[in-house]
């Protein structure tokens, strides 16, 4: 089986060959406790939080890779 590592470099366009548990929160396949959600991005709670406040933000644009971003996911990347 591929590492995590090898299945990005495989990956090309910045899109993704299987679902990840984040692209399954993003589809809501799988249910997360979302704080926020707009058209670019969605803020959710760390099931295992490490922290008393800790949640995760990711991208709803799937990049498999930040050399594979393109100029239009500067509004994601460059917070």
């Amino acid at each position: 089986m591929a590492s995590e590592v090898e299945k990005a470099q495989e990956a090309t366009g910045g899109e993704y060959k299987e679902e990840t548990i984040f692209s399954k929160i993003v589809d809501k396949k799988i249910p997360a406790n979302i704080i926020h959600e707009d058209d670019l991005c969605m803020a959710f709670h760390d099931l295992m939080p490490q922290a008393p406040v800790h949640f995760l933000v990711i991208p709803k644009k799937r990049i498999a890779m930040l050399s594979s971003a393109q100029e239009s996911d500067a509004q994601v990347i460059l917070f």
